[in-house]
């Protein structure tokens, strides 16, 4: 069903003690909003920066924590019920391309089985919009850069990759069944302070400033769109604020994969700029004052050689334009790095 008026005012941040999730959170609160985040605090990475994280949300007003697994069916059906959500920013799931290809089962867990869950609460209690993260890795084998709403993704080189062309797929069901208004953000290699361990960042400041080498796949020379927390928070807040509406010049003959003529859109969220990995070693050589010893390794299974992301559709329809470069976005990650590890 629509939104109805029954429904909240209170945003659903799932994920809320992840990377961008707490970013995401500080910033509704911030402007005066209730916010109940949820996590299931797994120990996919230290569970210990997760509290961490979670400990900066938990003084502010207007913010409650809850511990759930989305694929919690029972549990997400409760919770929905009780809040009756207006909007959701769904940001939980199992990350990362490498490790879904050893243990996809996590994969189909997190990213399929609590989707759908989400999606039905949001459908049965009156949500007025869910915006939910995908990722730039639905391009999978696309070669053309950059890399566009309108082009096709049905190639994904990881089940990761698949697991978010999925949630796609789901959303815009729901769109069309049932007027829910989903907006999908394909993110471009997010970066910044309190970013996960698992990522090229963390790990290259971590052995560089503690003198290890750092491995580096494809010999470096694959670019990122490296996008800064910041920015990628604003596109969400933009996107959320302006729930999806129906393109009406939708044409089912020759369909545009970015928009329907249900409630449904799909956006990129990058920087539009992307760096060779070996310039972005050099960045953080630059900010750390260290030199960087390098294992130079070919490409992993899995991962695709360059992302670029066309986001025009999100500046027309939002405003969005990010702001932050590769060297300040480095700097702001490496003096939270120092201090928050005390190095």
């Amino acid at each position: 069903m629509p939104a109805s008026s029954s429904a909240s005012s209170t945003v659903l941040v799932t994920g809320a003690a992840g990377f961008i999730g707490s970013h995401v959170s500080h910033y509704l609160l911030d402007r005066g909003e209730e916010v109940v985040g949820l996590d299931d605090l797994n120990d996919y990475y230290d569970p210990r920066l997760k509290h961490a994280r979670l400990d900066r949300l938990t003084p502010k007003r207007g913010f409650s924590f809850v511990k759930m697994d989305v694929a919690d069916r029972a549990g997400m059906e409760a919770l929905f019920a009780k809040h009756r959500f207006g909007r959701v920013v769904h940001l939980a799931a199992q990350a990362g391309v490498r490790y879904s290809i050893t243990n996809p089962h996590a994969y189909v867990h997190s990213n399929i089985v609590g989707f759908q869950n989400i999606l039905e609460g949001c459908r049965h209690n009156g949500c007025a919009h869910l915006v939910y993260a995908s990722s730039s890795s639905v391009y999978g084998g696309n070669a053309k850069l950059p890399f566009s709403v309108n082009d096709s993704v049905d190639h994904p080189l990881s089940l990761y990759a698949a697991s978010k062309k999925a949630n796609e797929l789901f959303a815009h069901t729901y769109s069309h069944l049932f007027g829910l208004p989903t907006t999908g953000l394909r993110f471009f290699t997010v970066y910044g302070p309190w970013g996960r361990p698992d990522m090229a960042l963390f790990l290259f400041t971590k052995n560089i400033l503690a003198g290890k080498p750092i491995d580096v796949f494809n010999h470096g020379h694959h670019r990122r769109d490296f996008t800064y927390v910041d920015d990628i928070v604003e596109g969400i807040i933009r996107t959320l604020d302006r729930p999806a509406k129906a393109n009406p010049a939708f044409d089912a003959a020759n369909p545009d994969p970015g928009t329907s003529s249900a409630p449904w859109r799909v956006y990129n969220i990058g920087n539009s700029r992307p760096v060779e990995l070996l310039d972005y070693i050099a960045a953080i050589e630059r900010c750390t004052g260290r030199k960087a010893t390098m294992n130079l390794l070919p490409l992993q299974p899995g991962d695709v050689p360059d992302t670029m992301a066309d986001v025009e559709a999100l500046e027309r329809d939002t405003g969005y334009r990010p702001s932050t470069t590769v060297e300040t976005g480095i700097a702001r990650f490496i003096d939270w790095y120092r201090a928050y590890h005390g190095v």
